[in-house]
Parts: C-alpha cells; structure tokens; sequence
C-alpha cells in the first residue's frame, strides 16, 4: 500500500527523522507538532488514528503552577511527551479541537479520554461531564464517575461517536468539565484518541 500526498506530507513535518520503511512508521506512529499529536494507522481496519496529547488542549489555569504541573512522560523509548497533572482546582476544564478531513472517510470514530486518577486525590464525589460537538452541531454529552476508577493506572472514558461522512466533515471540539463544588486534586490528564471503534 502506498502512501498518500497528505501522508506523505505528514512525514516531512514529523518531529524526528524517519528511518525505517514509510509503512512501518505509520503503524507505530509518528510524532508532530512538537510532541503534542501522534498519528499512526490502525492495521486492523487502515483507518487514520490520532492521539491529541495535553499539551495541544486549553486548560483553565493550565499556566498557573499553583493549579497544574506539566511533568513530562515517557510515551516511547525515544520520546517523552508532557502531561497535564491537577494540583488543585475548584472549576475544571479542559478542551480542544480536531479536523476531521484527517480522518479515513466511510468508519466510524471514537474520541476517547486518557487518564489517570493518582492515590492521593480528592473532589470526584461528584460526576464530571464529558462532550463531543459534531461539525453539523450535534452534541454527545455524559456523566461519568471518577471516583471508582483505578488508581495510579491510565484508563480510557469514551466521549462519543460518529461517522465521519460529509455532513460531519469539519472540526469536532472535545471537552472534560466539572463544575466549582469542591476543590479537587490528583487527576492526570494525557490526551484525546480519535480512532475507527472496532
């Protein structure tokens, strides 16, 4: 299978030199925009996945050093790339924006949230709320508890679904919101996957 113009592209602008066969880095993933998008196709259906990391996400008070820290991970062996970690805050959002025309035409997509909810935390009595607007405005929203979860281990809370088709073909805003209750602390946000649902 051949690579497209826009792969081929996407190629050219990687964060690192690409050194093995084409195919090959596409399915183990390529690294863009300064470590803060990953993009690599799934063998299973060929279809364009993408993983948007913290980083390329607005936090409310993400810069302030009293509300977040920004430690850096290790996602490969070779690249470490800088996770959103809660220190305290009483309102919690955190959103961004995705294209779908980098997407494979004709699957159905899910956005995914990656996670993680360290020992010592507090403040998730309460659900937080989980949205997906669509091109054509359609919104998938739900509430979901954190506070079960498993601790100190990333986990996966699915926001929504779609085709993508042109009446979806456009951008798709995602966001995690939870509202001034209580203070909360010890959540570890790593990125949104947008892959094809099996």
């Amino acid at each position: 299978m051949g690579l497209s113009k826009w792969e081929e592209d996407l190629l050219k602008n990687a964060d690192a030199v690409i050194d093995k066969s084409p195919m090959e880095d596409l399915y183990a993933g390529v690294f863009f925009n300064q470590n803060r998008k990953k993009y690599w196709i799934d063998k299973a259906t060929f279809g364009n996945c993408f993983m948007v990391f913290a980083r390329d996400f607005t936090v409310s008070w993400g810069s302030d050093k009293r509300y977040w820290d920004w430690p850096s991970i290790k996602e490969t062996s070779e690249v470490f790339i800088d996770v959103a970690e809660l220190l305290m805050v009483c309102w919690l959002a955190v959103e961004s924006k995705f294209d779908t025309a980098n997407l494979t035409a004709g699957m159905n997509y899910e956005v995914v949230f990656v996670m993680m909810i360290k020992e010592k935390s507090r403040g998730w009595n309460a659900p937080v709320t989980f949205t997906l607007i669509l091109p054509n405005g359609n919104k998938q929203e739900h509430e979901e508890s954190l506070l079960k979860k498993p601790r100190s281990q990333w986990f996966e809370i699915q926001v929504g679904e779609f085709m993508v088709e042109p009446k979806n073909d456009g951008i798709i805003e995602f966001s995690l919101t939870k509202s001034k209750e209580n203070w909360k602390t010890g959540l570890v946000f790593k990125g949104v996957v947008i892959r094809p649902k099996k």
